[in-house]
């Protein structure tokens, strides 16, 4: 959420921020709401004080030998009367504007970082680097769900029958693998000092609120029908959440925590795309990166968890690129964010498979998330950062099209053959 002190003070600034993501967001109908509410705010004040001077008047000339009932004492008595009814009238109608106030800010996104690209779309995304030798298929390249129907690890008609389209069920080595990668995403993460947590994967509004997912996004969320329960999008959910409200230990951050959680998306503003395979499901697996940092170590922790993710794929030795998202197409919550885009023969393109962003104090701020310093007075709230580290299923994909042989087999990783205890599948 974005600091109401900010856009009190720079509205002009933050309109200016805003209008870099060219999505038509308007902060003056919350600049109007906020004169309204601090006008009320400084009459209540007013109100409240000649009411308590009142008060004490009354005693004070009671003491001093004014009659109770007489004139006077009623008079005073009477106004006070009236200024508590005038009083009992302001604060519902303050407390209103404030939660008109909340349910705009609530609707606003982050304002990009400094350092964010300026640009409308994805088309003006900066490639950063590149890793790995792509794959050029000079013949017909099979795509990964074709490859995993033909060795019988995936099946998406049975799913369909289970479920519905967009779910899949793996077999064997199927279900083998993407046991295989979710532990070794794991151990990759915990042995460079992420403190591994399972979370609950059923998260109330309060959760999903606090990082951005609602109001905005409830329908891309499943949501259960007799209950205040969602299905986490992310894990990135839970695990944030699991701070909310808490006021940390300055010299404690960073905090860094991987989980791994299945993940449940409606994607219902993607009607038509990825149709097949593994790239777009409604339910997959996903290990998640959290960190809960200090303000001024935000850039370096962010660029060091955009490595920890790369890692996962230089270890697979699949081709990925990095690009640095432009404002128009950062997420909702973030600030500034790095996609990074794993090499797909098939489609002879690259694919997200991991989105590292910072969000800066925007959700610590809907979260109320704050740390103190030793020997300092006040808290600050925190700077949240995740990425995925990585994707389960795009990955499986991943390795299914680089590392498809000729005679229809799949060498697999490296790194992944003691977990599976086969080169081949």
């Amino acid at each position: 959420m974005l600091d109401l002190k900010q856009i009190r003070e720079n509205p002009a600034q933050v309109q200016a921020e805003l209008n870099r993501r060219g999505q038509g967001y308007d902060i003056q109908p919350i600049v109007q709401l906020d004169q309204q509410q601090r006008e009320l705010e400084r009459e209540r004040s007013q109100l409240q004080a000649r009411s308590n001077e009142i008060g004490k008047l009354v005693g004070q000339k009671i003491k001093t030998g004014s009659d109770p009932v007489g004139e006077e004492i009623q008079a005073l008595r009477e106004e006070g009367n009236q200024l508590k009814a005038s009083l009992g009238e302001l604060e519902p109608r303050e407390k209103d504007l404030k939660t008109q106030i909340e349910s705009l800010l609530l609707a606003l996104p982050n304002l990009p970082s400094a350092s964010t690209p300026t640009g409308l779309s994805e088309d003006e995304n900066v490639e950063v680097r590149r890793w790995g030798e792509e794959y050029i298929p000079q013949d017909k390249r099979l795509p990964h769900w074709e490859i995993g129907e033909k060795l019988g690890i995936l099946n998406f008609e049975r799913s369909a029958k289970v479920a519905q389209s967009r779910f899949v069920t793996l077999i064997g080595a199927g279900a083998a693998l993407e046991r295989a990668l979710i532990q070794f995403m794991l151990d990759r993460h915990t042995g460079a000092g992420y403190v591994e947590v399972l979370p609950p994967v059923l998260i109330n509004t309060a959760s999903l609120t606090a990082t951005g997912q609602l109001p905005k996004f409830s329908e891309e969320s499943f949501k259960c029908a007799q209950d205040d329960l969602w299905l986490a999008p992310t894990a990135e959910v839970p695990v944030t959440n699991l701070y909310r409200d808490e006021v940390l230990a300055g010299d404690g951050l960073p905090i860094n925590h991987c989980a791994y959680t299945p993940c449940f998306r409606r994607e219902a503003g993607s009607y038509g795309r990825d149709t097949r395979g593994l790239i777009r499901l409604h339910q997959f697996n996903k290990v998640e990166l959290v960190k809960f940092v200090h303000p001024q170590t935000s850039e370096q922790e962010h660029q060091k968890l955009v490595q920890d993710a790369e890692a996962i794929l230089q270890a697979l030795k699949l081709p990925y690129r990095v690009l640095e998202l432009c404002s128009g197409d950062l997420g909702f919550s973030a600030m500034k964010c790095y996609d990074l885009e794993v090499w797909l023969p098939s489609a002879d393109r690259y694919r997200e498979i991991s989105s590292c962003s910072n969000f800066g104090a925007f959700q610590a701020r809907r979260a109320n998330i704050r740390f103190k310093e030793t020997g300092q007075k006040g808290t600050q709230f925190v700077h949240t950062l995740n990425g995925s580290g990585l994707a389960i299923g795009r990955t499986m994909a991943a390795i299914l099209e680089n590392y498809q042989q000729p005679d229809g087999t799949i060498r697999l990783p490296e790194v992944l053959q003691p977990y599976l205890g086969r080169e081949t599948l």
